[in-house]
């Protein structure tokens, strides 16, 4: 019997994803856990496994924005006829410009609506589609409609039977200041537009309500010789593993956090969540933007193991193979931009997280030691905290202790 394929929650408030590519054309064999395509969500891109193994009898959905819980394909014996219904729920809604429906001629009709300074093209008709009074969209789209401010009754859909979906809520998004600006001929030759992947517009999304919190910023110089000395020795000791500064930092932060667990915390609407284990996310560079893989319970790890998981998650990252799990649960967030020669700088809060701390590089600089100046490795680390959660003097006293570990490591024991 054929097994419909449906599109699978991959995280926690996940409502929708896109699917990039197949991996498997029609008429393929597939294996139960095989890769069948390629998914893309607002925190990752990642490959879903198939659940049954068979012949791959319909694809559904090509590519485009998919409700959780549609059907995409179906997968059963060859020769096997596929139901209707399998169909019914297709969304072939695809990444390209609205006016290319994969299901629909050309027409001179919706060329002539996309240009009417909308925005948004309808897909058979000049008015929104509503049932039972209620404007048809996406779970996704009307988040985002919510987020962004965008009336939904006064957009027209180009999903299937004119259904709103994500694409019409950044578009009419973009018509107002679209309007304003000059034609691409008065423009300079040397402006190059390039479109906001998923991953952009997450980020954006995210610090733009990062930037609605109240913060304070605490900055604290710690002398790095003794932690210095442990990293050297320690890389000694583990050849086979490459151990920095951040994974030092996060080790000790993690230490410090349980003895501070009031800075272990998350801020929701209800409540401060007191976490009992230090889920430390480390931000990262990579191809598709920003990312923060999260190494959870740190303090359990060695420096040496922490290392090891460090170097694999953000290998990870940087190939566009993170799962959910590599960025869901951190409790607090190391942004290191040292290796750049950043001296000091303020990272911006990674909500529901209640404080990240940002690290520069370590400088030789001259202090006062026993009535002597003396010339001393120093590192700035600056915490932003969300006041919401944490007030001003265990943020201090966390920063403190951590200070104190990296100038005596062996405090953290």
């Amino acid at each position: 019997m054929a097994t419909e394929v449906k599109l699978p929650r991959l995280g926690q408030g996940m409502e929708a994803g896109t699917i990039v590519k197949w991996l498997k054309a029609e008429g393929d064999r597939v294996e139960r856990g095989e890769p069948l395509y390629e998914l893309d969500t607002e925190k990752v891109t990642q490959e879903v496994e198939a659940e049954a193994s068979g012949v791959l009898l319909k694809i559904a959905v090509e590519s485009g924005e998919v409700p959780v819980g549609e059907t995409v394909a179906v997968i059963g014996e060859e020769g096997e006829q596929v139901a209707e219904k399998a169909d019914t729920g297709a969304r072939p809604q695809t990444e390209q410009p609205a006016e290319k429906p994969a299901t629909e001629p050309k027409r001179a009709e919706p060329a002539a609506a996309a240009s009417d300074g909308s925005g948004v093209r309808p897909r058979n008709g000049s008015e929104p589609t509503v049932a039972a009074g209620r404007v048809k969209a996406s779970p996704l789209a009307r988040r985002m409609a919510h987020e962004r401010g965008v009336d939904l009754a006064s957009l027209t859909g180009t999903g299937p039977d004119g259904r709103i979906v994500a694409e019409d809520v950044e578009r009419a998004e973009q018509a107002a200041p679209a309007a304003a600006t000059p034609p691409a001929t008065q423009r300079s030759a040397e402006v190059e537009s390039i479109p906001l992947t998923r991953v952009r517009k997450t980020i954006a999304r995210r610090l733009s309500a990062a930037a609605q919190v109240p913060v304070f910023v605490l900055t604290v110089s710690a002398d790095m010789t003794r932690a210095d000395e442990l990293i050297a020795r320690a890389r000694e000791l583990n050849p086979d593993v490459r151990i920095t500064v951040t994974d030092l930092l996060a080790k000790l932060a993690a230490t410090a956090l349980m003895r501070h667990r009031d800075v272990n915390v998350q801020f929701t609407d209800d409540a401060v969540l007191r976490h009992p284990s230090a889920n430390i996310g480390i931000a990262a560079a990579a191809p598709q933007g920003l990312v923060v893989p999260v190494v959870h319970a740190v303090e359990r790890l060695t420096l040496a193991e922490f290392a090891a998981q460090r170097a694999e998650v953000i290998g990870r990252a940087r190939e566009n193979r993170l799962c959910p799990e590599d960025i869901e649960g951190g409790t607090f967030t190391i942004s290191n931009l040292g290796m750049y020669g950043v001296e000091q700088f303020v990272a911006v809060l990674n909500p529901p997280q209640a404080a990240i701390l940002a690290v520069g590089a370590t400088q030789d600089r001259p202090v006062a030691r026993e009535g002597e100046i003396v010339v001393r490795p120093l590192l700035a680390l600056t915490l932003t905290v969300d006041h919401r959660a944490v007030d001003g003097a265990p943020a201090a006293d966390f920063l403190r202790t951590l200070k104190t570990f990296l100038e005596e490591p062996g405090l953290a024991i």
